[in-house]
């Protein structure tokens, strides 16, 4: 079964790119939870700089077969290394922008969405040609 591959590069896109809209939300959502917090200074990231960089990073880690009847588990996920930069006004003490963080809330939930969508219009194509060729 090596070099064999169930899933594709676009399903490692997909996935990558859940992975990176979670953790903007989690940036999106402290800023939000700090948003009367004197001096703190909000925190994001650049979706598509941080997605270029997860799919241009080392090459994922293998995980071992020892059996011959083990299936391929294909690559360990990597950590997202991500630029993070803050948005802080050295002129105010409240510098997170309350209508900013909900915009950028919804921005990156439409584009989690999305892709979860895809990722499962993607598996269920896979279902169908699997169902396909056992009968």
């Amino acid at each position: 079964m090596g070099g064999h591959r169930l899933f594709d590069s676009t399903y490692n896109m997909m996935g990558k790119g859940l992975d990176v809209s979670s953790f903007r939300h989690s940036l999106i959502s402290a800023n939000v939870a700090n948003v009367d917090t004197i001096h703190y200074k909000p925190r994001d990231l650049d979706f598509n700089a941080t997605l270029k960089q997860a799919m241009a990073g080392p090459p994922p880690r293998e995980v071992a077969m020892t059996h011959e009847k083990h299936l391929d588990a294909g690559p360990l996920p990597d950590p997202i290394r991500a630029s993070i930069y803050d948005n802080a006004d050295a002129y105010h003490l409240d510098s997170v922008d309350i209508d900013e963080e909900m915009s950028n809330l919804v921005e990156n939930n439409m584009k989690y969405r999305t892709t979860a969508e895809m990722m499962v219009r993607k598996m269920t194509i896979l279902r169908h040609a699997i169902a396909e060729g056992g009968s």
